[in-house]
């Protein structure tokens, strides 16, 4: 559904399930909150009590012990007062955050148990803007929720200290109580679907974002400037829209519950003048009625109590619709002894609504290299992909040493299986961090071989603190990165290695010197490798051609090469009048069956 659409949206069951799973992890704070909340509703409704029994003494005798002993009462009881409402602002604010922190890590545990997929719904912009901010305002919710109930507590708890005083007093305030229950309601309606617009419009905006700040370089060199900052701020107006929606909502109900709240207490000052006149109630008393009537209208307050709560409960449905999409299931087997033999059997995968692998039957041997070509949109990438379970097929298996892969435990999976990007990202403080992964385990010597192996050796030692260099320090070109991707999955001691685009932004002289240890120094793993070059596919054992989402062959390319349309797959698209030379083929790396 497009963001702003007029149909409203309604947090579903996940949501209230997951809200109730965020306060019962606060449950300790939160009954303190709420401890706390009634504590001071309690003060608050003692009071009155204190001072009118304090003016009744007073204006008895004023020399009665009893009236000095009500003054230091109240004196003291607003005191605790003041104490009991700091340690209540204390409480709210750890609270809020300790369970914003948790939500954080909550959500983000599961983005990456999700996977890749995850990507494929959400953006990684709209990502960032749940787990920022959204769980921040899901973290308030305990506070919110304990805020909601102890305020409750001064309104009913005066209401029904009026109703002892005399009933007719509490008649004359519950004559007006329809109008604050209508009030809230509509708040609440009005309130939740503007701010849960509001959310989703600013989680767009925050995805667009990203996505320039991504492509800066690409943005800037096409002069596009201008063009990218109005489709960042093009749903402005909307989000603006919502937001003075909301606005409007909170400050028309605060202007009726202005309205409303004085006519209130003047019917109970009414009712109470009366008794007071027939000798019903003293002057004490009436003061205290005045104040349980100013009390008992704080039903009205409960506009901005409701306000955070809606916030929260908006907040909460974003976390909770990401929160909502399956984790990737990991099973509990080990891989029996071999050397990495690879099978596709029946696989399918959509994409999009596109068919873009069917009926995939294909076997790599144990220690072989097989090369993944095809025209671009063939699925290159997803058969990749499924091939170390970055993703699943929709239909059919994938097997390594015959073991299905879903069935593998996680750590398993991913001690076999090493991955290289073509946009590989640099995790870990320092380069050769980056290149380890995890330093506990993989040795400095075994860095540096593999360093070495990805022609990458000779240029991080020429930075200023060669492998202990700090990513951030280290100003390296597109090559650059690509090796040191490359050098990461050279160092993983894993049976199967797969290659997606790794070597894209290599010149021809690299990659072939890189050629050397990815097809012959990786101690016998079996190796995957999207190739978009013919030189590339002629040093592999075997090729996988992909042609419209189908496996149109498995054979060496020396087999493949006498097929023209084969040789169309590396041939660059172009005019009669441009078609390149078979010497300029070469040069592009589109060489023959040799490479």
């Amino acid at each position: 559904m497009r963001l702003g659409a007029p149909r409203r949206h309604e947090p579903g069951p996940s949501t209230h399930r997951f809200l109730r799973e965020v306060v019962r992890h606060s449950a300790g704070r939160c009954t303190a909150l709420c401890l706390i909340g009634v504590a001071t509703a309690t003060a608050e409704l003692v009071m009155p009590f204190l001072l009118g029994h304090a003016v009744d003494a007073l204006l008895t005798d004023r020399q009665a012990p009893w009236a000095v002993r009500w003054t230091v009462l109240a004196a003291a009881l607003t005191g605790t007062l003041i104490a009991a409402q700091a340690g209540e602002a204390l409480l709210t604010g750890t609270t809020a955050a300790r369970t914003a922190a948790w939500t954080r890590g909550r959500l983000l545990r599961h983005i990456l148990a999700v996977g890749p997929p995850a990507q494929d719904r959400f953006s990684p912009g709209d990502l960032a803007s749940r787990v920022v901010s959204n769980a921040a305002h899901t973290g308030a919710a305990p506070a919110a929720v304990a805020g909601l109930l102890a305020a409750g507590v001064t309104p009913l708890g005066a209401l029904l200290v009026l109703t002892l005083l005399d009933p007719w007093l509490g008649a004359a305030f519950i004559l007006g109580m329809p109008l604050l229950v209508l009030l809230l309601r509509a708040f609440v309606r009005d309130t939740s679907d503007s701010v849960s617009r509001y959310q989703r419009v600013q989680g767009e905006m925050a995805g667009r974002l990203l996505e320039t700040l991504r492509g800066a370089r690409t943005v800037a060199g096409a002069g596009t400037i201008r063009r990218e900052r109005s489709r960042i701020l093009r749903p402005l107006p909307e989000l603006g829209g919502h937001g003075h929606r909301t606005w409007r909502v909170l400050g028309r109900s605060t202007a009726r519950a202005a309205a409303i709240l004085p006519l209130l207490q003047l019917l109970v000052l009414a009712a109470g003048g009366l008794l007071l006149t027939a000798h019903r109630l003293t002057v004490g008393e009436l003061l205290a009625a005045s104040r349980y009537a100013a009390l008992a209208t704080g039903i009205g307050m409960l506009v901005s109590r409701v306000n955070d709560v809606v916030r929260s409960r908006a907040a909460a449905d974003r976390v909770a619709e990401v929160l909502a999409e399956p984790a990737t299931a990991h099973g509990t087997r080990r891989l029996p002894a071999g050397a990495g033999t690879l099978e596709f059997r029946g696989v399918a995968a959509v994409r999009g609504g596109r068919t873009v692998l069917r009926a995939v039957d294909v076997s790599v041997p144990a220690g072989s290299s097989l090369a993944v070509v095809g025209r671009s949109g063939t699925g290159k990438s997803v058969f990749a992909a499924i091939a170390g379970r970055l993703a699943d097929p929709d239909e059919g298996v994938v097997l390594l040493d015959g073991v299905p892969l879903p069935e593998l435990c996680r750590d398993e999976l991913r001690r076999a299986v090493g991955y290289a990007f073509a946009q590989p990202a640099l995790f870990g403080g320092t380069v050769g961090s980056a290149i380890a992964v995890d330093p506990t385990t993989v040795p400095r010597q075994t860095v540096v071989s593999a360093a070495r192996q990805a022609c990458a050796d000779d240029f991080v030692r020429l930075l200023p603190d060669g492998y202990e260099t700090a990513c951030r320090a280290a100003a390296l070109s597109g090559g650059e990165v690509q090796r040191l991707g490359l050098a990461r999955a050279f160092a993983h001691s894993g049976r199967l290695l797969v290659l997606d685009d790794a070597t894209s932004s290599l010149d021809t002289v690299t990659e072939r010197r890189i050629g050397g240890a990815l097809w012959h120094g990786l101690d016998g793993r079996t190796r995957v490798v999207v190739a978009h070059r013919a030189s590339t596919a002629a040093r592999a054992d075997l090729v996988a051609w992909l042609d419209g989402g189908q496996v149109r062959a498995v054979a060496p390319h020396a087999a493949l090469w006498c097929l023209p349309e084969y040789r169309a797959v590396f041939e660059p698209p172009c005019t009669e009048d441009d078609r390149p030379t078979p010497a300029l083929l070469l040069d592009q790396g589109g060489g023959g069956p040799g490479g």
